[in-house]
């Protein structure tokens, strides 16, 4: 958390929280008063037009998410869009983003890389693998620990299992850790040691 940021926070007329109870706790440790509404993924689409009427009224409100940043795997585009669309000013500011601390962590290179986040669950991501199978940059993605051996299992299989891969978790907060090695060697680790926490996966490009 920066000054700016929490300067900003209390002086918005609302703020808008993906989850108002983990928002709640954070709010309270910097003495933040402001009131705080929920936008998150489930309701953005329909609050979006309301939210926009508001700030043409000159309402300041100020958006964060759970963790990193809005609109980075996280709610915030479709009201950024909205509010550029609309003519609303929209002012960023800089703070924690996983995917940057992982990627200068991991070693490999990161003059040009691409930002997948999240893979699709179940449809089309076989085939967003496949299509990523002859990339040369780093690629970044996210993901969650039930679901880490079953995707390195994929990366295996589609990357090569000697491809080098950079794992990080918890990255910024109190227990952060990164792993690197070969894929076959992240995913036998992991195997026996199951993760906890958020994930971003630092995979080298094709040589």
């Amino acid at each position: 958390m920066t000054f700016r940021a929490v300067r900003v926070l209390k002086e918005a007329d609302l703020i808008l929280a993906e989850d108002t109870r983990k928002s709640g706790k954070l709010l309270k440790h910097f003495g933040v008063e402001t009131p705080m509404q929920s936008h998150h993924m489930h309701n953005e689409h329909k609050t979006v037009a309301g939210i926009t009427s508001r700030l043409k009224s000159e309402t300041v409100m100020a958006l964060i998410s759970d963790a990193g940043t809005p609109a980075i795997s996280d709610p915030g585009f479709l009201l950024t869009r909205a509010c550029i669309e609309e003519g609303i000013e929209v002012e960023c500011l800089p703070g924690a983003t996983a995917f940057v601390p992982a990627l200068v962590n991991s070693g490999l290179p990161n003059d040009r890389f691409v930002f997948e986040g999240f893979l699709p669950i179940k449809k089309g991501r076989q085939t967003r693998l496949m299509e990523l199978a002859g990339e040369a940059r780093t690629m970044i993605f996210y993901e969650s620990p039930h679901k880490l051996l079953k995707t390195l299992e994929q990366f295996a299989g589609i990357f090569g299992p000697d491809r080098p891969i950079s794992v990080s978790r918890e990255l910024t907060k109190m227990y952060e850790e990164t792993l690197r090695g070969s894929i076959a060697e992240v995913l036998e680790h992991f195997k026996a040691h199951p993760p906890k926490g958020e994930l971003v996966l630092i995979l080298s490009g094709k040589k």
